[in-house]
């Protein structure tokens, strides 16, 4: 991945941060699908190369989206978990799983499209929570 570009346009600047497919895939999986390691990550139906999984997280981690840190059972073994940053990402990703689920054809109602459709302001606050109580988490045991 390449650096950001020192640009006074937001849009630009921010579509060089996460203007990928497999960046906002990841922050998705970690917000929805509670995938926190790399394994887990490989799983997703997108079929994301290893290669660039770990480019990925490496880009993500460097420009404080995401950290890194072991797992207590395993600590060779390592989880991502959204940074503050990562987490106010929150709001864009639904406006994309309800402009995509609404908008493009034979896109699937997922149960977060019908909670979000259901009320999207409690959906966030939920998930909110539950990322910053993970981030949280994370923090005391460091």
């Amino acid at each position: 991945m390449k650096a950001l570009r020192s640009t006074r346009c937001p849009v630009s600047t921010t579509l060089d941060l996460i203007g990928d497919k497999w960046s906002l895939l990841i922050i998705r999986d970690i917000i929805f699908q509670k995938k926190y390691t790399y394994n887990e990550m490989l799983e997703s139906v997108e079929g994301i190369a290893t290669n660039i999984l770990a480019n990925r997280l490496k880009f993500l981690e460097k420009n404080e989206l995401i950290i890194k840190r072991g797992l207590a059972a395993n600590k060779l073994k390592k989880e991502y978990v959204l940074t503050e940053k990562g987490i106010s990402m929150l709001p864009i990703i639904v406006e994309i799983i309800l402009w995509g689920t609404e908008h493009l054809v034979e896109q699937e109602q997922s149960a977060v499209f019908k909670e979000i459709k259901k009320n999207k302001a409690k959906t966030l606050k939920k998930y909110t929570a539950l990322l910053k109580e993970r981030l949280h988490d994370v923090q005391q045991s460091n």
